[in-house]
């Protein structure tokens, strides 16, 4: 999101995912406009989506899922340390007979023992509603410090919290806006993990996943329409993630 409103209405964050065409999108401060159904669903036209699970009305930074495949079901699961925002879970039913499960969070700046505190709940709420056999993806802010915070280790037991972290073509693996954290993160569990192929667009290929920043990446006529300046627009606090999965029907 970027301007003054937390939402996506300035458009800067539209231009990333449109340029990135992804088939899921994992999406925080999900604000659009009004946030009416039609506004929503406008949204997520221009972004080549077929459905979307947005956490509850009256949620002041809710967390989202867009998807290009049907979504059978979804809502969203307690934080137990804030209350503007959930975990918000999407049902996804792939081609084929294996589906995915989606999870979009959005972790408290506060300190390293809330984020642990938010990562054992929803590791729990994971053990105890999705399917032990189906895929998995879960990622968003984090606001982590370091690749090595308790929350990720935590989170560890549901995910594949130790994989190589995505970077730019510079190898930056920092995702805020000054590019020196590791903030935002797609985590995915073994079943998925294990079906990862580089992740390639035009002439590059990041084998771990890409993240994108409009202000160093090359050529930018490969994602249009991105415009360079986008990564670095007012409150834009985060730069996109991108992991690529091979699902087979």
């Amino acid at each position: 999101s970027s301007g003054n409103r937390q939402s996506y209405d300035p458009g800067e964050g539209i231009r990333i995912i449109q340029g990135l065409h992804p088939d899921a999108v994992l999406i925080q401060e999900f604000n659009y406009k009004t946030n009416s159904s039609a506004d929503l669903g406008e949204m997520a036209c221009q972004l080549g989506m077929a459905a979307y699970q947005r956490g509850a009305s009256g949620q002041q930074i809710p967390n989202g899922i867009l998807s290009k495949y049907p979504i059978l079901e979804g809502g969203d699961w307690v934080d137990p340390k804030v209350g503007n925002r959930a975990f918000t879970w999407a049902h996804i039913d792939l081609p084929g007979s294996k589906d995915l499960y989606a999870i979009s969070l959005h972790l408290l700046t506060s300190n390293a023992s809330d984020r642990d505190a938010e990562a054992s709940a929803l590791v729990a709420f994971i053990r105890q509603n999705i399917p032990s056999d189906a895929y998995l993806v879960l990622g968003g802010d984090f606001n982590t410090g370091s690749r090595t915070e308790a929350c990720a280790q935590t989170l560890g037991g549901v995910v594949k919290s130790s994989v190589p972290a995505p970077t730019d073509q510079s190898n930056n693996p920092g995702t805020n806006a000054s590019r020196s954290k590791p903030y935002d993160w797609v985590l995915a569990n073994t079943a998925l993990n294990s079906l990862e192929q580089p992740l390639v667009i035009g002439a590059t290929s990041k084998a771990n996943g890409l993240v994108f920043d409009s202000r160093v990446y090359t050529p930018l006529t490969d994602v249009a329409p991105v415009q360079a300046g986008d990564s670095g627009a007012s409150n834009m606090q985060h730069m996109g993630v991108v992991r690529q999965f091979h699902v087979t029907p």
